[in-house]
Formats: C-alpha cells, structure tokens, sequence
C-alpha cells in the first residue's frame, strides 16, 4: 500500500486574515531564526573567553 500523499496547500480557501496571520507567523519564524543564527555565531568567542578566564584565575590560585 502507498504511503498517503502530504495535502497541498491551498490559498485559495483561507480568508485574507487567515493570510496575514500566516505571513506574521513566518516573519516571526525568521526573525527567531536570524536570532539564533546570531548567538550560535558568537557562542564558540564567549566559551573560549570563558575557558580563558578559568585557566587564569586557577593559575593565580596556584601560584
């Protein structure tokens, strides 16, 4: 037996509102995307900085 076929989409069935609900919830969608994006570019600096400043501060405890 085939797998049953995903429904297609159909704009032509949902009113202008129901649209516009839609495209602000893609917006925000990509908006929490680009967020995301932003803090996983920055994410590996801060860990590194932070490994640093343990290193540092155990050295100081030692010596």
């Amino acid at each position: 037996m085939p797998p049953p076929s995903p429904k297609k989409a159909e704009t032509g069935s949902m009113s202008p509102d129901e649209l516009e609900k839609v495209r602000a919830e893609i917006g925000k969608l990509m908006a929490e995307t680009a967020k995301i994006n932003a803090e996983a570019r920055w994410y590996p600096f801060v860990t590194a900085a932070g490994v640093f400043a343990a290193a540092l501060r155990l050295l100081k405890l030692l010596a």
